[in-house]
């Protein structure tokens, strides 16, 4: 029995390089956007998620427990909104506080969360249980505004604060008073962190007066180590490796080495003062916002920005937040100062196949019915593949292959008149049908695979010969308007010789033909004159090069 003859197969051009690199493809999958607005549209001052560090991976208690959370925290005005990760809505909110809140960070274990506020005010929360956050711990220490409060990533009792009293504290949950106080700074304190690799003792902290300060909790005295900056300090941001930290100060993000003690870098890339950073892909990206609505990200090899994005507002905190047993990236939480919380979410697993499957029905959807016709043969492949699959498995160990039995009836493909003139053997019709402009349906592609084919099978000549000056024409026309793609050149060439061979004795009898035949011989010496120019330009490079080498 003889096997179907199947259409002529397309041709697939060879791409060039693609403009969007893997990195901003990654990075523009953040799409399903989603926006909340803060009451009375309060400026978005904080966002943070109970991240998972190293140090707390090696505590399977606190691993299980930062893969089960499912919260992050918004600080906006006099409140804190507890947001869900999965569903990206508010589950509760936090209301009792006398004046502005900052810094509302949730323990690791996602069950209390701490806060301070302008009047100086710390307080837990028991944001775990119940649809209402109950007060669980309140320190008067502090006598003027707490901008910084966080936990530790590796110990559930501890915590830090920073305040513009110009100390930073660290606190023990069940003790009234701080366990030890930091002096030092100068000016206002508004950024801090504690330093990975599961040592609590070890905090950073950022001023006001232009400094980043390096704190020990088991070394009597200041700081051990500082570094000076030209501008205030907006925000801290350790590295996972515990040796590196970045420091936002005015519209620059300095990079510094805490083993050399001294700066590694200098990162310029934004026009106004930078004021959050975060860390993404499991601390293999950095991401920062500025007040000039720009989200870079950046690699943490050589530094360079491998993405960005403009939002319509200047941006005074982002996060980056992640979930899943791997910590995956999740959502790109962005607080502006015009009150708008903006979610941007990269769908994985069944949302994400989801999401594609509907983006290809749309845009089969968009090009005709054949193209939906065409994806739904391809669905139905792959389920047929599936099901043939879930066979083998049910046949057990006695054998190694299946061959499905089952007849499976082909709808017979219609084809299109130069379909069928090409599989009659009619080059010359087929070839018309492919170069009429004219035609809705028309595609070079299309006329190139033909051309190509035609080469293959040595019947271009024959394609070409015998027409008159209506039906050459065309012939010319598109040859000379893709002679100047590398991709068409060695058709277009091929086809040109046969031309001049065939038609070139009826040149003087035919204006129009002349006219084309004219047209055609300037645009082969402009590609020409462009490839000697090419050839001229390489050799003044390679001497070039060859003489600094």
């Amino acid at each position: 029995m003889a096997a179907e003859v199947l259409p002529l197969p397309q041709l697939k051009l060879a791409t060039g390089p693609s403009p969007v690199t893997a990195e901003q493809r990654y990075w523009k999958s953040f799409r399903n956007q989603k926006s909340h607005t803060s009451t009375a549209s309060w400026p978005i001052s904080h966002i943070s998620f109970p991240a998972i560090s190293a140090g707390a991976a090696s505590s399977s208690s606190l691993a299980v427990a930062a893969k089960i959370n499912d919260l992050f925290a918004v600080s906006a005005g006099p409140r804190v909104d507890i947001f869900s990760i999965r569903k990206r809505e508010p589950l509760k909110t936090i209301t009792r506080f006398d004046s502005e809140a900052h810094s509302g960070e949730i323990r690791i274990d996602g069950r209390v969360l701490v806060a301070g506020e302008d009047s100086g005010k710390m307080q837990v929360f028991d944001v775990g249980t119940g649809t209402r956050a109950v007060i669980l711990k309140t320190w008067h220490i502090h006598k003027q505004p707490v901008w910084v409060t966080k936990w530790s990533p590796t110990e559930l009792t501890t915590l830090m604060s920073a305040s513009d009293d110009k100390t930073v504290r660290l606190w023990d949950l069940p003790s009234n008073n701080p366990s030890r106080m930091f002096t030092g700074h100068s000016d206002y304190v508004r950024s801090g962190s504690f330093m990975p690799g599961g040592n609590s003792n070890i905090v950073i902290s950022g001023s006001y007066d232009e400094t980043v300060r390096v704190w020990d909790a088991r070394a009597p005295g200041g700081s051990v180590l500082t570094f000076k900056h030209a501008d205030p300090i907006e925000d801290v941001l350790p590295l996972p490796s515990g040796t590196t930290v970045l420091a936002a100060s005015g519209s620059a993000i300095s990079v510094l080495d805490l083993v050399a003690a001294k700066p590694l870098r200098l990162i310029t890339n934004h026009q106004k003062t930078v004021t959050s950073l975060s860390l993404a892909s499991n601390g293999q990206r950095v991401v920062s916002g500025s007040l000039d609505g720009h989200v870079k990200v950046f690699e943490t090899s050589s530094w360079n920005v491998v993405s960005s994005s403009k939002y319509p507002s200047p941006i005074l905190s982002l996060s980056v937040i992640a979930a899943g047993a791997a910590q995956e990236d999740r959502h790109l939480a962005v607080g502006m100062q015009s009150g708008v919380l903006s979610l941007r979410t990269r769908l994985t697993g069944a949302a994400a196949d989801k999401a594609r499957n509907k983006a290809a029905e749309q845009a089969a959807l968009d090009i005709g019915p054949e193209a939906l016709e065409k994806l739904d043969q391809q669905k139905a492949k792959r389920k047929r593949r599936v099901l043939s699959n879930k066979a083998m498995d049910t046949l057990g160990d006695n054998v190694d292959v299946i061959i499905p039995t089952a007849r499976t009836t082909h709808k017979r493909v219609r084809l299109k008149p130069w379909q069928r003139d090409f599989r009659e053997g009619r080059y010359a019709a087929a070839l018309d049908h492919v170069l009429d402009m004219s035609n809705p349906e028309y595609q070079p592609l299309t006329a190139l695979t033909v051309f190509v084919e035609l080469r293959h099978r040595s019947a271009l000549r024959e394609a070409l010969e015998g027409r008159d000056e209506v039906t050459v024409l065309p012939v010319i026309r598109w040859v000379g308007k893709y002679l100047s793609d590398t991709r068409y050149m060695g058709v277009c060439v091929d086809v040109i010789f046969h031309l001049l061979d065939l038609y070139s004795e009826y040149v003087g009898a035919s204006a129009s033909l002349a006219a084309q035949f004219q047209l055609l011989s300037g645009r082969v010496t402009k590609e020409v004159d462009k490839a000697q120019l090419a050839i001229c330009t390489g050799g003044m490079v390679e001497s070039l090069v060859g003489g600094a080498a």
